[in-house]
């Protein structure tokens, strides 16, 4: 919990750092952005700007926004539909529409409203998790060759159960000016531990040691193997 309130500090200090800017956020769903997410609401909704963040989504689960498994749903459940975030700043992925076809829209939205550097879209901070099995945004062990794609936003699939995601690739998260994970429990441990300490061994392992602005932040549990608890700067 208290790593969560930290990232939380974290990004609305990032954001005050540069008062007449907008910032352009993408963000990762699971169980573990679900806690920050209620915290946010709860706790720090009167010291954000919400009006300077433009919300994106790293991937999204190919489901209707009401299905338990939406990204968005759970997002706009616990903290959107509660912050006094403009509704127009708001760009999700359709997960109910057709998985290819949505990821070519969602690319080229992208593309409009992001700015480009170096060829990409350079997002102002990416919000990423791992998985125990190392994947990050829905590239899984096996699937490395979605890193280095052409593409901004590509259909992945779960490994074990076959669900079609729409994931945000490679280039463009290690293009992002920040690159901040959240990553908690002791089934994660081993997975921070390559992360800090390893090679590419996965998906969050690539991204951690080549993206250009990499923070990570963890509870105990996380950060079994590791000396740091709350966040290590891994360039």
């Amino acid at each position: 919990m208290e790593a969560s309130r930290e990232l939380i500090l974290r990004l609305v200090e990032i954001i005050k750092e540069e008062p007449g800017k907008v910032f352009n956020i993408a963000v990762s769903g699971g169980n573990t952005p679900a806690l920050m997410f209620d915290l946010w609401a709860n706790e720090y909704m009167d010291i954000t700007p919400w009006n300077r963040m433009h919300i994106y989504w790293v991937d999204e689960r190919c489901v209707p926004p009401a299905d338990s498994d939406s990204n968005y749903g759970m997002m706009r459940n616990l903290l959107l539909g509660l912050a006094p975030i403009p509704y127009e700043n708001v760009f999700r992925i359709r997960g109910e529409a057709k998985p290819l076809k949505e990821a070519v829209r969602y690319s080229e939205l992208v593309k409009k409203q992001v700015p480009f550097k170096q060829g990409w879209p350079e997002f102002d901070i990416i919000l990423l998790g791992a998985g125990d099995d190392g994947h990050t945004s829905s590239i899984f062990p096996g699937q490395e060759d979605l890193l280095t794609s052409n593409d901004i936003y590509v259909l992945s699939t779960h490994p074990r159960n076959g669900q079609k995601r729409i994931a945000m690739t490679g280039y463009p998260i290690l293009n992002a000016r920040h690159v901040i994970f959240l990553i908690t429990g002791k089934s994660k441990a081993d997975v921070v531990e390559e992360i800090c300490n390893s090679g590419d061994t996965g998906p969050a392992a690539y991204i951690a040691h080549h993206a250009q602005n990499v923070e990570l932040f963890m509870d105990k549990g996380a950060a079994l193997y590791i000396d740091d608890l709350n966040k290590k700067d891994l360039n």
